[in-house]
């Protein structure tokens, strides 16, 4: 009996510390939607990179043509699963992320990535990205 109840209060103290990372870290993986239409496009996973920023990946195509036609340079006719979106976000004093860098293969256009913040406690993620003045937010869904 004992060791039921060991195994339950150790089960639930992980489950609390994986909702608490949740809530404060955008690691995971999220499903990306259309600016336009809210329609979900990809699941993407920010993961840490080996120099210690954030960066994030597409994981899974929910619907997109199958590969980035339009996309150019190393990504040109490549699958769309693999296209890394965002790169080099550091932690930033207010407990967002940002200072990094982005690509839009949808729009094949890079971006500098001004801000990334988890909202809704931790359930949902602004992507801030801007070209030159003019700037953007999309949000994303958390989807693990």
């Amino acid at each position: 009996m004992r060791k039921i109840i060991l195994a339950t209060l150790l089960a639930s103290f992980a489950f609390a510390a994986s909702a608490q990372q949740h809530a404060t870290s955008p690691v995971g993986k999220w499903k990306t939607l259309d600016d336009k239409s809210g329609k979900a496009m990809t699941i993407s996973e920010i993961y840490e990179a080996k120099n210690g920023t954030l960066a994030a990946k597409i994981t899974e195509n929910l619907g997109m043509p199958a590969t980035c036609d339009e996309c150019s340079g190393q990504y040109k006719g490549k699958p769309y699963v693999g296209i890394v979106t965002l790169w080099n976000l550091k932690a930033q004093k207010d407990g967002t992320w940002g200072d990094g860098k982005g690509y839009k293969p949808s729009e094949d256009r890079n971006f500098n990535a001004k801000s990334i913040k988890l909202i809704d406690g931790g359930k949902k993620l602004e992507v801030k990205g801007c070209v030159a003045f003019i700037c953007r937010t999309a949000t994303w869904v958390r989807a693990d």
